[in-house]
């Protein structure tokens, strides 16, 4: 082997290492472009079917379909949205005129009333809480500085917001054009064997996202009886950030349960701990309870087995390897990531037994 050799090979892995962390870099540079493109493309399929029907049913042209779609889209967005603002808007209001002593006393109120109920000595632990000024060391004063930076992201949400909205309409009205994206920088040989796979993976993706979004309407549904049954403030709003929360597997639900207890407590506070509070709280966590329940046995198995053609054990294997790899976001994004490396795998290592084993359900 000769020097010069040697010096190619340096220069080429240098150059492959270099561009790398250039593509790595611009990656990083374009991340936000990056999520509306994800958000975009999830709500292209969830939007396919309406533009199908449309289509097929009423005979609209492309355009009209996919603007009907958009403007349903729009409709539902803005809905949740005028469920948050007004409250956002209040609570601003009210926490910018809020004393945060009174807002710190009550809460200690509400601590000693459950410990006194629970039968400890009272007058040990209030005893320990001026010790220790735990309260004291909270800072209430973050709660108005939070909804601040909330109130000021929304100019940042509606550039977002628009944006994913003109790419949803592209994606919409032109099913092919990430497909055709991807298949000019793959070689031309896979062209054909890539195109099924990219069907394929639409499809099952199509049935996952209308069945998740299934879910979340289930869940929503139980928690806003429950809530209103027992006459919790802003059921509607809290119900549909719980039901949102379990996007999110496994950590999601435990999440929305200290949301629900949190949210029912504070809705009562001044109220009798005994006779109010706690039964309240108690009661509401049982519907919870039952929601989680219709969700796990109900909802949960007929996404997995209908859309994305995977066994339960599988799913539950999958969510937690990518949680451990890449935390919230990959628990999330683990179930459309797997069904499309498994449509793939299928399709060019169809040789391998584990590779068969493992994507035997997707002709059904």
């Amino acid at each position: 082997m000769t020097s010069k050799t040697i010096t190619n090979g340096i220069l080429r892995a240098v150059s492959i290492i270099v561009g790398i962390v250039i593509l790595l870099w611009f990656l990083y540079k374009i991340q936000s472009v990056i999520v509306y493109l994800v958000i975009a493309g999830i709500i292209s399929l969830l939007g396919r079917p309406i533009v199908v029907f449309l289509k097929s049913r009423f005979k609209f042209p492309d355009t009209l379909a996919v603007v009907t779609t958009m403007l349903v889209f729009l409709i539902i967005i803005f809905g949740i949205i005028s469920l948050f603002i007004p409250l956002i808007i209040e609570q601003g209001q009210n926490l910018s005129l809020l004393d945060i002593d009174t807002l710190q006393a009550n809460i200690e109120n509400l601590y000693k009333e459950g410990i006194s109920h629970f039968g400890l000595n009272t007058n040990e632990v209030e005893q320990s809480i001026k010790d220790s000024k735990y309260m004291s060391k909270i800072n209430f004063g973050i709660i108005p500085d939070f909804v601040n930076a909330i109130i000021s992201g929304f100019g940042s949400f509606s550039i977002g917001l628009f944006s994913v909205l003109f790419i949803s309409f592209f994606f919409l009205k032109d099913s092919k054009i990430m497909s055709s994206g991807l298949l000019t920088i793959l070689p031309k040989k896979h062209d054909k064997r890539l195109r099924k796979s990219f069907v394929t993976i639409r499809d099952l993706l199509t049935r996952y996202f209308g069945g998740l979004l299934l879910q979340l309407t289930i869940l929503f549904v139980i928690y806003t009886v429950i809530l209103l049954i027992f006459g919790i403030e802003n059921a509607v709003i809290i119900a549909t950030l719980c039901a949102l929360l379990n996007i999110i597997p496994y950590v999601g639900p435990i999440i929305s349960a200290f949301v629900l207890v949190l949210l029912s407590m504070s809705s009562n506070l001044g109220q009798s701990f005994s006779d109010v509070i706690l039964p309240k709280t108690l009661y509401v966590m049982f519907g919870f309870v039952i929601a989680q329940l219709v969700d796990n046995f109900f909802s949960q198995p007929l996404i997995f087995s209908k859309s994305v053609k995977s066994n339960p054990l599988e799913i539950f294997l999958i969510i937690i390897i990518a949680g451990l790899l890449f935390g919230i976001v990959g628990m999330i994004v683990a179930i459309p990531a797997y069904t499309a490396l498994k449509v793939i795998a299928k399709e060019f290592l169809s040789e391998y037994r584990v590779v068969n084993k493992l994507t035997e359900g997707l002709d059904d």
